[in-house]
């Protein structure tokens, strides 16, 4: 009985002293109150933008994007809010941060389409592309996207002070795409896939005429339709070759290709490639 007694209020006493700890917590939390999440300090507009453009000065981009972003988030409606956004492009360019130039760029293009910083904004972000196209044995989607922007900028800004800059990079993306063209091209030729070879010498010839490898296009072209005995498609190849290239030594092969099976470089009016000469 005395045992029973003991225990009894033994337990008890072990719940009360379990209460008496929760309403020490309790009251800790009614005392101190709950914790606060530390305000972010606003910053004039002008404050953070004169940062930026001072840490630009200094080749600090990243830190300059960072006052950036602070002024779109604490002054959404300042008048300078337009030009935060255009040097968050150039100083995300500049840091070789190429990806989030892009991004930037795009930001700034949705909110702002007819902008007067357009031309140059599309300009960031074509170079953003063409400075991560790789070589030609790798996937050229950033030379397509290059290419894509540069024509927008071209065609919607001709008199830009940009387009000429961007016409020139147009030309090293063409070659990249055509290079890409060429490489598998070969490959399908060296394994005796003339069919598959063709396809891809012919995009060359017809899309990409400006690029360096448009003769030796050509050229292939005259060696793999010779390879299924197209004999007239392979004479008017070479006969193109010739006309737009007669100095090409890409010429002077094909001629002795020809020759050693008695044919010449011949224009056939019927076939794809008369549309070619120029």
């Amino acid at each position: 009985m005395t045992i029973d007694s003991f225990g009894g209020v033994t337990g008890r006493a072990a719940r009360f002293v379990t209460i008496a700890m929760v309403a020490v917590v309790l009251a800790g939390c009614s005392l101190f109150g709950p914790s606060k999440i530390k305000e972010e300090p606003i910053i004039p507009a002008q404050t953070l933008y004169q940062k930026a453009l001072d840490d630009i000065d200094r080749q600090y981009f990243q830190s300059a994007v960072k006052s950036l972003e602070k002024l779109d988030r604490q002054h959404p409606d300042s008048e300078l809010l337009q030009q935060s956004k255009v040097m968050q492009v150039f100083a995300n360019y500049r840091s070789n941060k190429l990806n989030e130039a892009i991004a930037a760029a795009d930001r700034y293009l949705a909110l702002y389409p007819n902008g007067k910083d357009v031309p140059y904004i599309l300009y960031l972000k074509g170079n953003s592309y063409y400075a991560q196209i790789k070589d030609i044995t790798r996937d050229q989607q950033l030379s397509k996207d290059a290419i894509d922007t540069y024509t927008l900028l071209i065609s919607n800004y001709p008199k830009s002070e940009y387009a000429k800059d961007a016409r020139e990079k147009l030309l090293v993306a063409y070659d990249q795409l055509a290079g890409k063209e060429m490489s598998v091209g070969r490959y399908y030729l060296g394994n005796g896939q003339y069919a598959a070879a063709i396809n891809r010498f012919r995009e060359v010839v017809e899309t990409w005429q400006t690029s360096t490898h448009i003769e030796e296009a050509l050229y292939r072209l005259t060696e793999a339709y010779l390879s299924l005995g197209l004999t007239s498609e392979a004479m008017s190849a070479a006969e193109v070759l010739g006309h737009n290239y007669p100095s090409s030594t890409w010429y002077k092969q094909a001629f002795d290709l020809l020759g050693k099976q008695g044919l010449a470089p011949t224009a056939n009016s019927g076939s794809w490639l008369a549309g070619i000469r120029r």
